[in-house]
């Protein structure tokens, strides 16, 4: 998903063809509830997903610093504790009328702040983002909409089991 800002939501899209970067954040409040933004196809709210909150990098920031201005942009949560990079993944998907080729980094993240506010959001942002919802794993092992990445719910599972992996985990390239 772009990032919402005041820059249009194009600029952060690399056009010479390399993958766009992108930070996502899994972020877990207290009880290990995941945070989720609903989005849908900007001219067709029935066409939606559940997916982390992310953008792609601005300038010359890190990929830490994406998704902490992020996260604020798209939820209003600022106190966090920005962990290890979990997972890493190649995407493509159309979105906006246009197809989207991302190469993303998902960061851990613990929070206490679970109140949510979308005050940063772009113009396209506030055109397709629907709302924030805390997941808990089994809530979201049992959904029925369509989340991403695809394999999520058990994901979450193995991060609450098993910890943090030693080494980001490269998962499937997943193409829409």
């Amino acid at each position: 998903m772009p990032a919402e800002t005041t820059r249009p939501a194009e600029e952060s899209y690399e056009g010479d063809g390399g993958p766009r970067k992108v930070a996502r954040v899994v972020l877990l409040d207290p009880d290990d509830r995941i945070l989720l933004l609903h989005g849908h196809e900007p001219d067709d709210p029935a066409d939606d997903w559940w997916f982390t909150p992310g953008g792609g990098l601005e300038g010359a920031e890190t990929r830490e610093e994406a998704a902490l201005r992020e996260l604020a942009e798209e939820t209003g949560i600022t106190d966090v504790e920005l962990g290890p990079v979990l997972w890493r993944r190649r995407c493509s998907f159309p979105f906006a009328g246009r197809r989207w080729d991302q190469d993303e980094w998902y960061y851990l993240a613990r929070t206490r702040q679970t109140a949510t506010a979308a005050t940063g959001l772009t113009e396209l942002e506030r055109r397709s983002v629907a709302g924030a919802r805390w997941w808990t794993c089994q809530e979201l092992t049992r959904a029925r909409e369509t989340v991403y990445p695809t394999r999520l719910a058990g994901l979450l599972r193995t991060l609450l089991v098993e910890g943090a992996p030693a080494t980001p985990v490269t998962l499937d390239t997943e193409i829409v």
